[in-house]
């Protein structure tokens, strides 16, 4: 994915569990709120309804304020909420469990905005199979959703990462990194994927809407203040779907704010429709609350623990994957039912199909 800069370093897992220790993240009813976000086709309405309004009007309705900031470094919007200096973030579910669950903030996910349905994705030089990776050196972000991506391509062909060696590149140097002689294999996301694509040797092998829905895009907040603060979840989703009313409009202001939003990430109007059509964007609150509440959301977050956990990204002196507990809609707690750290809920979803904000 775009925003999939680097997953946890030793820094960042040790503010957030010094944090967790002090306290200094702690909730109380209060009326000034804090979001943080980051560059990704998903993420870029709320930038969007910042600069138009929509933030303000849901603030207003609730009769408190929030201020949303953008980040250019997306782990680093993920420490600041982590360490108490943000009230919500986005970020995917992967990244949800391994930095502010692992690190000891209980984080609940307000919205889930979508899954990425082709964004991320396989690509080799000058072969057309994915069984032609076996072998290869394959560059990606280590420990990022790419590196999830590889492990479940090379899971669908009875193959693991023995087969292959990673390669950690930054997503900064990809696109060069393709281009030179030495490298045939990457895993990446857009733009960097439709980038790479560019070149006449570039073969898309696998992508992630062969693995649907198992990278989630979400927005999520701190579970004390939510608890503390019912409004502030609220607004999240007034905010939420007001803008996805405007951003899939059939008219001159949806292509406007297509095309801002394009610009805002580095692109165009097209270039942007163009990841949105590779983007399962949950537009209406009936079909977030759908997928929220299916049966396949447990085995997802099963995969994504288990991938962490074998990563060591669950926190040092894990035991094994059911370290953290993960909650479902229903109550259900996948792993410790003492130490859940990671909720999804889908009330503040269902409000809004109900039409009861």
């Amino acid at each position: 994915m775009q925003t999939l800069k680097k997953l946890l370093s030793i820094s960042a897992l040790s503010v957030s569990l010094a944090v967790a220790a002090t306290g200094i993240a702690h909730a109380e009813a209060k009326k000034e709120f804090k979001v943080a976000w980051s560059i990704y086709v998903g993420w870029m309405p709320w930038g969007y309804a910042a600069d138009h309004g929509i933030v303000k009007k849901w603030a207003d309705k609730y009769g408190i304020s929030i201020e949303v900031t953008q980040f250019n470094d997306y782990v680093e919007s993920m420490n600041q909420y982590t360490a108490g200096a943000f009230d919500a973030v986005t970020l995917t579910n992967m990244d949800g469990l391994s930095i502010p669950a692992a690190g000891g903030v209980d984080t609940t996910a307000v919205i889930v905005g979508d899954f990425s349905n082709g964004n991320d994705a396989v690509i080799l030089k000058d072969k057309d199979k994915l069984a032609d990776i076996k072998g290869q050196n394959v560059n990606l972000v280590e420990f990022s959703v790419s590196h999830y991506l590889l492990a479940r391509a090379l899971e669908s062909m009875g193959s693991t990462e023995r087969d292959v060696k990673v390669v950690n590149t930054s997503d900064a140097d990809m696109v060069a990194a393709y281009k030179t002689p030495d490298v045939t294999a990457v895993v990446t996301w857009n733009p960097l994927v439709s980038a790479i694509q560019e070149d006449k040797s570039a073969r898309k092998v696998f992508d992630s809407s062969q693995i649907p829905g198992e990278i989630i895009d979400l927005m999520v907040a701190n579970t004390e203040v939510l608890k503390d603060n019912p409004d502030f979840g609220k607004a999240l989703a007034g905010i939420w779907y007001d803008t996805m009313a405007v951003m899939t409009a059939d008219s001159d202001e949806g292509r406007a704010a297509r095309t801002a939003m394009g610009a805002a990430s580095g692109t165009d109007l097209a270039g942007f429709e163009a990841q949105m059509a590779a983007t399962k964007l949950f537009d209406k609150p009936a079909d977030a609350v759908g997928f929220t509440g299916s049966a396949d959301l447990p085995k997802t977050m099963d995969h994504v623990r288990n991938f962490l956990f074998e990563k060591g990204l669950l926190g040092s002196g894990a035991s094994s994957a059911d370290v953290i507990g993960i909650e479902m809609p229903d109550g259900s707690v996948l792993g410790d039912k003492d130490n859940v750290k990671l909720r999804f809920t889908s009330t503040y979803m269902e409000a809004v199909a109900k039409g009861t904000l």
